[in-house]
């Protein structure tokens, strides 16, 4: 294990990968781009991808300006004589809420008039409510509701510091989360009922965007602002001690966690774990030596636990320095981030060569275009670019990178993937482990910490 974060002298393109971003939606919407139409159902996380990335490298109001985030973006048109606008990003985003469930799609095919707001609140069926909403013939149906693109939307919204828009309707999107946990604590995707551990993230990750995940000794938590459509008043919105104890129950023998229990590990589902663990305030489990699950994950309790799981995530690094997602893979940039926000709650950020690593992402970089691949020599996309610059920014470097130009980057925060003077602005709560030595990294000394440098936490 080394700590250190140095690299060779591998240039970093800023400018270039400012233009990658900022280019990348006109392409995509061109009528001939096949990226374009094989993304079209995820354009919701696409475009928070893109910000994010963006977020890191520029100011709120740099960002705004280049993107057009809260007013149009105006730009020459072709024929070099009037200007065009293009509509504000938060404007597209509402235009994807999804009345009819009370969550966000993941696109809409044209602009669309915000239907009344009381539509997602009056207690109809959804076939009345669906009804109702197609009577409007200015309004196309955005696609449905998902929790995937409903996180992406909130968390778009929080980057332009919309979360108190009057068109964010918060009681239909914590009405929607709600119905979407299952008995067992496990939460559907959608009303199709795919169950995944992602899906936990996302509920737990949107709650706490809207201020409304019920924390014990919640300060800050609005029951009136909250307030579902249940038809059980006194039922809360969700059951944290069943979700929480869901995801125990999806760790494996190795440590790790997978999509629904028993399936394998995977770095990807090892985030979405601790980072619903860390917003729920239960890091304490990871060590705790009964699950209320069955005798083969109790195995992972005692000495073994949170260790285990950072030696499993150490383990993922490659020769070449990059990090991959489960045994015998090859290593991709996405999982700089998945496997370093984990590590990086579990302060233990230093079990791997972070050199390495910093190095790895940098070849990964397109010389001419810009943006991130997924490993060098592929082409860029703002999925890897994102979770290239987000791993760059957790090992220190995208931040002696800047030092060392004389610009300052924003960091990210490892628990809500959002930068952090976003997550300290909005307040939101989580809790983190410290490393072995008791530091804490500075970003996350506003969360609630645990002593990582015991043998035990309790």
């Amino acid at each position: 294990m080394t700590t250190s974060s140095s690299t060779s002298n591998t240039p970093f393109h800023d400018a270039l990968h400012a233009t990658y971003i900022t280019t990348l939606g006109d392409k995509l919407d061109s009528p001939t781009s096949y990226e374009g139409a094989v993304t079209e159902h995820l354009r919701v996380s696409g475009v928070y991808w893109s910000l994010a990335a963006l977020s890191l490298l520029r100011s709120p109001e740099e960002v705004d300006a280049l993107m057009g985030l809260t007013r149009p973006l105006v730009r020459p048109s072709e024929n070099e004589t009037e200007n065009e606008n293009r509509r504000a990003i938060v404007d597209w985003v509402f235009d994807c809420y999804d009345p009819r469930t009370g969550g966000f799609g993941g696109n809409c095919s044209q602009p669309q008039p915000r239907p009344p707001p009381q539509l997602a609140r009056e207690p109809k069926s959804d076939n009345d409510r669906q009804q109702q909403y197609l009577q409007n013939s200015e309004a196309p149906c955005p696609h449905d509701g998902h929790l995937l693109y409903t996180l992406s939307a909130l968390q778009i919204l929080a980057i332009a510091g919309k979360l108190n828009d009057p068109r964010l309707d918060k009681p239909a999107i914590v009405n929607f989360i709600s119905k979407l946990q299952n008995e067992d604590g496990s939460f559907s995707g959608d009303e199709w009922g795919e169950i995944d551990t992602r899906f936990s993230y996302c509920a737990l990750s949107s709650l706490a965007l809207l201020g409304c995940l019920p924390l014990p000794k919640d300060d800050n938590y609005d029951d009136d602002e909250c307030e579902g459509t249940n038809e059980e008043e006194t039922k809360p919105i969700i059951d944290i001690k069943k979700a929480v104890n869901y995801i125990l129950s999806c760790r494996n023998f190795d440590g790790g966690f997978g999509s629904i229990p028993g399936a394998e590990s995977h770095a990807g589902q090892v985030f979405c774990c601790i980072g619903a663990l860390s917003i729920a305030h239960s890091l304490h489990l990871l060590n705790a030596e009964v699950y209320n699950n069955s005798s083969s994950n109790a195995s992972v309790g005692g000495i073994a636990g949170a260790d285990l799981l950072s030696w499993w995530l150490a383990e993922r690094q490659c020769d070449s320095g990059g990090l991959n997602g489960r045994p015998e893979k090859q290593a991709d940039v996405c999982y700089s981030w998945w496997i370093l926000s984990a590590l990086s709650i579990m302060g233990k950020v230093n079990w791997i060569n972070r050199g390495k690593l910093g190095q790895f992402i940098l070849n990964c970089q397109d010389e001419d275009d810009g943006g991130i691949a997924d490993r060098p020599g592929d082409m860029p996309d703002v999925y890897h670019t994102f979770f290239g610059l987000a791993g760059l920014s957790l090992i220190g470097l995208l931040g002696d990178i800047g030092e060392k130009e004389g610009k300052v980057y924003r960091e990210v925060d490892p628990v809500f993937a959002l930068p952090v003077d976003v997550v300290r602005g909005l307040g939101l709560r989580a809790q983190v482990v410290s490393g072995r030595d008791g530091r804490v990294d500075e970003r996350l000394k506003a969360y609630s910490v645990l002593d990582g440098s015991v043998a035990r936490m309790r």
